[in-house]
């Protein structure tokens, strides 16, 4: 008898799942991804949605490459980028559960170069940053709801300011920069998860990689993601494309990524929606894989569910690198806040989650959200820049309410 590989029966089921929901009502999901990266010009897309026990929705369109013409499917590789915070803010909290950290203690009890931070006040007439020391010593709680003043300079014109002054540019979480602003008074997001990630493995005694692995991805069937593509899941890796002055998306070299030289707990993992959604789906079941076993304790998902920033508002973020980054105002008109890992929306979207969401992304426009009152999670992914793109906000848009009116 005939014999067909991995890539061919995946194909086959995501052919045979679009047939099946198409009796089911869903199939205006596939007709808005379908035809909305068509009308988008958008090279590729994959999403999945579920409730707390099950898939109700995964779809898959466009191709991997430019070159090859091979189609995308559930599991294709997309690198998930500031995704990976949402882990590592599980795994800081898993930690803190077993009382290895503490949300209010200073960061310089474990790191003492945090004891040496000074926070830039200003500059002379030179144009030299003026520098104090905070009042305030950094957190784990400021460094998972982006209070803690370690700013990324994509999105802060403080930060833009002071390399521009011969100021460091960090890498991961190296050289660590000076404060922005006091600890705890503003909100902007920055290096906190990169250092959070930090703080694990140091109290672990194990890299990044090898704590989400043992204690979230393999307790979770996260087959597919990690720090480290091998050679026998490259067939599998998307394209990243970069928006051009003219409109147009440029297609990146496709290589397969060097293994990094140290894991950042603020990006670098790559995943695939189908995955992903697994990890979406422990938070809806209150901290539980689906095999039961806890993964976090409910009152940590409840903590973490819950506003961490007071009155401070979260998620608005001008840029100053546009070729990475458009304007960030996902909710136009909203205020928004920041649990210990998530974006939460205040109000409801037009069609779409309730209220109490959670949410966040990666910068090449991949995106979760779970909706605890709707019992309801749904990851999509894109993989081009920049950073909401109005293309990949429209169609990640025009997703949500497709999802909600299938509900």
């Amino acid at each position: 008898m005939p014999t067909i590989n991995r890539r061919e029966f995946s194909q086959l089921a995501l052919a045979l799942g679009a047939s099946v929901r198409s009796f089911g009502g869903a199939v205006s999901i596939d007709d808005t991804l379908r035809t909305g990266i068509e009308k988008r010009k958008i090279p590729a897309v994959t999403a999945v949605v579920a409730n707390d026990s099950k898939i109700t929705y995964q779809g898959a369109f466009g191709t991997r490459d430019g070159a090859s013409g091979m189609k995308v499917a559930p599991d294709s590789i997309f690198a998930i980028a500031s995704m990976t915070k949402a882990v590592t803010s599980v795994a800081a909290m898993q930690l803190v559960e077993q009382g290895k950290l503490k949300l209010d203690e200073p960061v310089s009890t474990i790191v003492p170069e945090f004891a040496k931070l000074q926070v830039v006040d200003g500059y002379d007439a030179a144009g030299k940053p003026i520098m104090r020391a905070p009042r305030t010593p950094v957190t784990l709680k400021h460094l998972l709801t982006h209070t803690s003043g370690l700013c990324y300079d994509t999105w802060s014109g403080d930060m833009q300011r002071f390399e521009k002054a011969g100021g460091a540019v960090p890498s991961g979480v190296a050289p660590l920069p000076p404060l922005m602003f006091e600890p705890g008074t503003r909100w902007q997001y920055g290096y906190g998860a990169d250092w959070s990630g930090r703080l694990v493995e140091i109290v672990s005694g194990q890299t990044l990689e090898q704590y989400f692995q043992s204690n979230i991805l393999q307790p979770l069937g996260m087959r597919d993601t990690s720090f480290i593509v091998p050679a026998d899941k490259f067939e599998r890796l998307v394209s990243r494309y970069d928006r051009q002055p003219g409109g147009m998306l440029k297609e990146e070299p496709r290589v397969l990524p060097v293994p990094p030289a140290a894991y950042n707990g603020g990006g670098g993992l790559y995943s695939t929606s189908a995955d992903y959604i697994k990890f979406t789906q422990m938070i809806l079941r209150h901290g539980r894989a689906a095999d039961g076993r806890p993964i976090l304790q409910p009152k940590t998902v409840e903590q973490m569910s819950t506003n961490q920033i007071g009155a401070l508002t979260a998620g608005k973020l001008k840029t100053y690198v546009p070729e990475r980054s458009s304007e960030v105002d996902i909710q136009p008109g909203a205020t928004e806040k920041w649990g210990l890992g998530f974006l939460i929306n205040t109000t409801p979207y037009s069609g779409g989650r309730a209220a109490g969401s959670l949410a966040w992304a990666g910068i090449a426009n991949t995106f979760y959200w779970i909706d605890p009152k709707r019992k309801l999670c749904a990851v999509i992914m894109m993989q081009f820049l920049p950073f909401v793109d109005k293309e990949a906000i429209g169609l990640l848009g025009d997703f949500e309410r497709a999802v909600y009116a299938t509900a």
